[in-house]
């Protein structure tokens, strides 16, 4: 009995240990992440500036919906999410099943150089475009010499083409992110596998949709959602390279946030609520995305 009791006192010791050591950790997301978005929350239930701010309820979530800026903006970040995440990790898988095969030459510069562009700065890389799809630039000069066009393009003056831009830009940067996710999801699959499917008589697609997808299903189901998370809050492409125009037909919800809060009249109670729209939809595209593509 007086062991049973010193080896409870010692389990009780050592849970006491454990939550001591866990307090600075779970004080300091508290105190960072936790306080923060309940006042953020508070917030957006206020209109006004500074010590002016008041209670409005639900003014600013309803205000969203007639605000015709926030509607394109909403409607921009679904557009970049539907065309560019598929084409870019189709793209991204289909790059790491070509750079896993083992008899391939130079995997390792090939890998490095697909990689590349993610480790470019946003801002150094969003230059670079602005200078190849300028009407001066190197993407006009080839199509006028080759002679697809007759007069150069304003790239980044059309909506249409602005957005097309932005695209191009997003997959030539984040491809080569997802693809090390494939490859390193790759390289935990037996090539023994793949050289039974041969001798059986599978094509290089039977393959990749047989063996290599149904495989990587959960890595796939990880690039997506945070693809969306990343598309969702896009930011950087839509401020450095098209400044949101031509006439809003470019910006994003999180640069129309930024432009409520520090760039037009401060409307941090509005800019808010914004924000939260933006998690919500994040969180349920994941819990979608989740439904659907894990069947555990």
């Amino acid at each position: 009995m007086a062991g049973k009791k010193k080896r409870m006192g010692l389990s009780k010791k050592r849970n006491m240990a454990g939550w001591l050591f866990l307090l600075p950790a779970v004080f300091m997301i508290c105190w960072m992440s936790f306080y923060p978005m309940v006042r953020a929350l508070i917030l957006s239930l206020r209109t006004g500036v500074g010590t002016n701010m008041k209670f409005a309820g639900l003014y600013n979530y309803i205000r969203m919906m007639q605000d015709k800026v926030f509607v394109q903006a909403l409607l921009n970040n679904f557009f970049y999410l539907i065309i560019q995440v598929p084409i870019m990790l189709l793209l991204a898988l289909g790059l790491a099943s070509m750079l896993n095969n083992k008899d391939l030459k130079f995997k390792g510069l090939f890998r490095t150089a697909i990689f590349l562009p993610c480790a470019t700065s946003l801002v150094s890389y969003a230059i670079i475009f602005r200078a190849l799809f300028s009407l001066d630039g190197f993407i006009n000069t080839m199509l006028l010499k080759i002679g697809i066009i007759d007069m150069p393009i304003n790239w980044l003056g059309n909506a249409g083409t602005a957005k097309v831009v932005i695209i191009l830009a997003l997959i030539w940067r984040w491809t080569g992110y997802n693809m090390v996710f494939y490859l390193a999801g790759l390289q935990n699959i037996e090539y023994s596998i793949y050289e039974a499917a041969k001798i059986d008589g599978a094509s290089p697609f039977q393959q990749f949709s047989r063996i290599t997808v149904p495989l990587l299903k959960p890595i796939i189901l990880l690039t997506a959602i945070m693809s969306t998370n990343g598309t969702l809050q896009l930011f950087d492409e839509s401020v450095n390279l098209t400044n949101g125009g031509p006439a809003n037909a470019t910006i994003t919800m999180s640069h129309y946030i930024y432009k409520m809060s520090f760039e037009y009249s401060p409307n941090f109670g509005y800019s808010t609520a914004m924000s939260f729209v933006v998690l919500i939809l994040v969180a349920v595209l994941a819990f979608i995305q989740m439904k659907v593509g894990d069947k555990r």
